[in-house]
């Protein structure tokens, strides 16, 4: 297998945002209004503090994953996307590695993310990244969501 190699956004890689992101919403559950709203103008992601990174096989995009600034240092793990071809092969560890080091670099304090309780193998992932599963502190955006984690590691570990 090619080198998983990582890139942040720039705007010609917004299209594959998008469909990476579709494509797990249909298989699974279905695209509600706030899933189009963020996945129509990633932009906005990065213009209120946030990031996007990609995964690339080549110069294939086969994973993206957004980090979506919230104010105060809190940041939600948001759309984390494998295309299914590829998923199983370390790029998902890839995503999240590079998701915890930007986090460090958007000083980010709390990092959490919402999910399902369907989606084992994402939420394992999750789990073996620090992520440990807690009550919700507020009502989700997301019809679906029924899942919510917070990153219990320490940043410290990235500016040694």
């Amino acid at each position: 297998m090619q080198k998983v190699t990582t890139l942040t956004h720039q705007a010609h890689l917004a299209p594959h945002f998008k469909r990476l992101n579709e494509e797990w919403l249909v298989k699974y559950f279905e695209i509600e209004p706030i899933d189009q709203q963020v996945l129509s103008n990633p932009q906005d992601i990065i213009d209120h503090g946030g990031q996007i990174i990609y995964a690339l096989l080549g110069d294939e995009v086969v994973g993206c994953v957004a980090l979506k600034h919230h104010g105060e240092g809190v940041i939600e793990l948001t759309k984390m996307a494998v295309t299914a071809v590829h998923q199983a092969h370390g790029i998902g560890a890839k995503l999240m590695a590079q998701s915890l080091q930007e986090f460090a670099k958007l000083g980010g304090k709390q990092l959490y993310l919402e999910t399902h309780s369907s989606l084992q193998p994402a939420i394992k992932l999750y789990g073996r990244w620090g992520f440990v599963s807690k009550p919700y502190p507020f009502a989700s955006e997301y019809a679906r969501s029924d899942y919510y984690m917070e990153w219990a590691g320490h940043i410290e570990a990235f500016n040694a």
